[in-house]
């Protein structure tokens, strides 16, 4: 009987019934060493699932996707089912086939596929036990694969400790925390277990566990084998409760003979629980099989499945860490000596060294590079920095540390990489690895939000550059110059073009920075010009940059912004790019919000804002938190919208654009001053690369606030940024607010003709509304209906309730009443649906479909079966005749 876990048990329960009817789910339990977690796991009644579980141990925190291969071990043969690049990317980690350096993202795609493919036959159960010990490869697929499970019939459970053990960050997972037992059930699990002795020993052992379930199990064990004498008992009351049990173990470990000590000492620090590996490395040390049976007979170590485990965690770690280091160290001699595979031989080498030792640190080095091939780049940090203190060479431990430091970024580390930085920037001699070291550091201070040190590093970089190899101090100066932008450090702008002179990639840097000069400044048209000029040059570092997109938005090209992100998207899909695809969604969702595409728009930005969240691009989330708080403002969906906005990570551009779209729900609300509030910097010429869009907003708030001249400024820099582009929709803006500034009709006539062209639906449906209202304050209500009427239609058609409020009540002040149209059946569908819809449309298949968009097969048929009868059909047959706007 599990005491004191019935709530637990039913939860889970709960998800397991749930699987079998074919929805999927995942939890995280937590709790501290001994609460209960494993022994949930045992208890769980997976009758009819097929179970896959593992426990991750400490040793092999290091290995890459070590976690993967105990979990998945059983079921490889079932990776050839998998799309291509999935199954190069698993085969890679699970070790089956060399690395080809692939999208290292794409293994937790794999790992879902798999996991659908195998619950085709049955739901299944995975139980990761200890996840906090995972490998960081294994702990990023594993929670990759957990946060995208649909209607799989799958569930997946991780337990991880509280305290004393590495985080196991899970976010987005549901969890149950496990506390401790009550005195009743503590009294009742003793009476069980322990009702052999007195009652005052109970008591006592009650008060010592803390309601721990461990403790209550194994005191009462240690008391019986005379390991917990009244004095010893009152020494480690006052220790954690972990510890005191793991003190407990290694007391009961220590009074067994020496021949099994050293058997669970190699058991211990073996990684792999195979028999034969302990029983040959334990054989050098004078131990064999007949010296597992004390072990047995006192529950500490157990066969199981064909594998020798430790019955709790805690005994591991009591029979290593109890052990003297003369003895660790021979057993990790023994096992490098009988493990033929490198990575682990590499790293017991490395345990049982301790001078350095050029020859230990190769192996290690040869694992890193193995490790990357392979995407694993927390095990790359790990093995280089190793091999780093094992080098005796200077100059060569300098070079892998600065290996460790890239690889450490590469993971996400970011405290760990800058630590790294340090150490290694005291032993490099050599000019361009000190390049590769400001490279580092650049990367890392842009992850933190500092453009002004990342820029400022870079400029360092391309100065010890320059005489070895111009094209890369070129490459540099290009990210310099951005960032230089980016922090508003003009000063540094024109250093940095000036420092471009005689490079090859002058040309480009110094296009940058007229850029920014022209944009931030007086001069626009240079400005325009110069991001023009950009957008035609041949240089490398400037083709196939993602962020060409964006640029071509800044000039107010959406045809040529669309282009690319779709191209860049399509190109991410076809290669399994996860790494990059998010900033061609982040792209792609700008282009459909200003082609009026709002329901595109959203569901591009929430698959993209999923992918990034989960690798951690802080940028990429912030600009899709920023198209969806401008779609939430638009829609006056107003609690959504400040949600949103209050998420927006950093400075620029996130926070400026969050600040541009609560101006916009401002507007749409009427609450002009509030408008002006918030865009009063942007008024002042801040930021006006990330607000172009914002300004016309600012001039029409200014008017009807009674305030023009606070628009002033921003309108004539807008005219002549829209005249310079050439853009026909940009150019009816500009005249529209030309026409609220001056109350002319001329530039309202004007602006209506320039927006027969195609482009900019919202920003055309916004000009006839002001048109509309303008011409029935001056007595003309014919000619108002028809302008009033397209507005609201198209208001209507984007789904901007209080921009289509407006419009119907305009309208009917001139006499005209106008019905509520009838729902948007594509409104009804999720995001998720929509994408799956379209594609489905377009004859893909549901496993082409998972592949496209990082869903298993059988969660894309469950979004068709949501998605059918809202759209009312009943077959893809149907869905392919109906009328799906592209």
């Amino acid at each position: 009987m599990l005491h004191g876990r019935s709530s637990a048990l039913a939860r889970v329960d709960g998800l397991l019934a749930d699987a079998r009817a074919g929805r999927s789910g995942a939890l995280v339990v937590r709790g501290e060493a001994g609460i209960g977690k494993s022994a949930l796991l045992d208890h769980i009644a997976a009758d009819g699932f097929r179970v896959l579980r593992g426990v991750a141990v400490e040793s092999e925190s290091g290995l890459p996707f070590a976690g993967l291969n105990l979990l998945l071990g059983r079921v490889v043969d079932h990776v050839d089912r998998l799309p291509p690049t999935q199954a190069s990317a698993l085969r890679a980690a699970l070790g089956l086939a060399p690395a080809d350096g692939g999208e290292h993202y794409l293994v937790g795609l794999a790992v879902l596929t798999l996991l659908a493919d195998l619950a085709e036959q049955g739901p299944v159960l995975c139980l990761v036990d200890d996840a906090h010990w995972l490998d960081a490869g294994s702990s990023d697929a594993l929670v990759f694969a957990a946060r995208r499970l649909g209607a799989e019939g799958v569930v997946i459970v991780f337990t991880a400790r509280d305290l004393h053990a590495p985080p196991f960050p899970a976010h987005g997972l549901p969890e149950l925390r496990l506390g401790a037992l009550s005195g009743e059930e503590s009294s009742a699990l003793l009476a069980e277990h322990a009702a052999d002795l007195p009652r005052y020993v109970r008591d006592r052992i009650a008060a010592e566990a803390g309601g721990n379930p461990l403790a209550l199990l194994e005191l009462p064990a240690a008391q019986r084998e005379g390991h917990l004498p009244a004095a010893h008992a009152h020494r480690v009351g006052a220790l954690p409760t972990h510890s005191r049990i793991q003190q407990t173990f290694a007391d009961r470990i220590g009074a067994l003979p020496e021949a099994t000590r050293d058997l669970l000492l190699v058991a211990a620090a073996d990684d792999t629980g195979d028999p034969g590996v302990v029983f040959e490395a334990a054989g050098a040390l004078g131990a064999g099989v007949a010296d597992l049976e004390p072990a047995e007979q006192r529950h500490l170590l157990r066969s199981d499945d064909g594998r020798l485990t430790f019955r709790h965690p805690l005994i591991r770690a009591a029979a290593y860490r109890g052990a003297p280091l003369v003895r660790r160290l021979a057993v990790h001699r023994a096992l490098a000596g009988v493990l033929a595979d490198d990575h682990r031989r590499a790293w017991h080498l490395a345990a049982a060294t301790t001078a350095p030792d050029e020859e230990v640190a190769a192996a290690l080095a040869r694992s890193a590079e193995d490790a990357r091939g392979r995407g694993g780049f927390a095990a790359v940090a790990a093995a280089y920095q190793r091999a780093a203190e094992l080098t005796p060479d200077a100059a060569r431990r300098g070079r892998r540390l600065t290996a460790a430091s890239a690889a450490a970024a590469e993971a996400g580390q970011f405290e760990r990489a800058a630590g790294l930085v340090d150490q290694a920037a005291e032993l490099v001699g050599d000019r361009l690895e000190h390049v590769r070291l400001f490279r580092i550091r650049a990367s890392l201070a842009g992850e933190r939000g500092r453009p002004d040190e990342a820029a400022a590093t870079l400029a360092r970089a391309a100065r010890c550059a320059v005489p070895d190899d111009p094209d890369l101090a070129g490459e540099l100066l290009f990210g310099a110059v951005q960032n230089a932008w980016t922090a508003r450090d003009f000063d540094a702008v024109r250093a940095i073009a000036e420092q471009s002179a005689g490079l090859p990639v002058e040309r480009a840097v110094r296009a940058v920075a007229r850029a920014a000069l022209g944009l931030e400044g007086a001069d626009v048209a240079g400005g325009v010009g110069a991001v023009q000029e950009l957008l035609s040059t041949e240089h490398a570092c400037w083709q196939g940059n993602p962020a060409v997109a964006w640029w071509h938005l800044v000039v107010g090209d959406d045809e040529g912004a669309h282009e690319r992100a779709v191209a860049l998207e399509r190109e991410c899909r076809a290669a399994g790019a996860l790494g990059v695809l998010p900033r061609a969604l982040a792209y792609l969702a700008r282009v459909q919000l200003h082609q009026g595409r709002f329901h595109d728009a959203c569901a591009t930005a929430e698959e993209g804002l999923r992918l990034a969240d989960d690798i951690g691009q802080v940028f990429s989330v912030g600009y899709l938190h920023s198209v969806l708080t401008e779609l939430a403002a638009i829609e006056g969906a107003g609690e959504r919208c400040r949600e949103l906005a209050a998420t927006a990570l950093g400075g620029p551009p996130a926070a400026v654009l969050a600040r541009c779209a609560l101006a916009l729900l401002d507007l749409g609300l009427g609450r002009y001053e509030a408008v002006l509030d918030r865009l009063a910097d942007v008024a002042g010429g801040a930021h006006r690369l990330y607000a172009i869009g914002s300004l016309p907003d600012l001039v029409e708030a200014a008017v009807r606030a009674g305030r023009p001249e606070f628009a002033a400024d921003g309108a004539a820099w807008y005219a002549e940024w829209a005249r310079t582009t050439g853009r026909p929709w940009a150019r009816a803006v500009a005249a529209r607010c030309r026409a609220l500034l001056t109350d002319e009709e001329r530039w309202f006539t004007e602006a209506v003709d320039l927006h027969r062209a195609p482009g900019r639906p919202f920003e055309r449906a916004r000009t006839e509304l002001l048109y509309g209202e303008w011409l029935r304050r001056h007595r003309r209500r014919g000619e108002a209906r028809r302008h009033l009427r397209s507005a609201l239609d198209a208001f209507d058609r984007l789904g901007a309730a209080p921009w289509a409020t407006r419009a119907r009540t305009e309208l009917r002040a001139t006499g005209e009443s106008h019905a509520q149209p009838g729902p948007d059946p594509l409104s009804a569908l999720t995001p998720q649906e929509l994408q799956v819809v379209r594609l489905a449309a377009q004859g893909l298949s549901n496993r082409d479909i998972g592949a496209q968009l990082f869903l298993s097969p059988r969660t894309v048929g469950y979004h068709l079966y949501k998605a059918y009868p809202k759209l009312g059909v009943a077959s893809r047959v149907e869905l392919g005749r109906l009328d799906l706007p592209a």
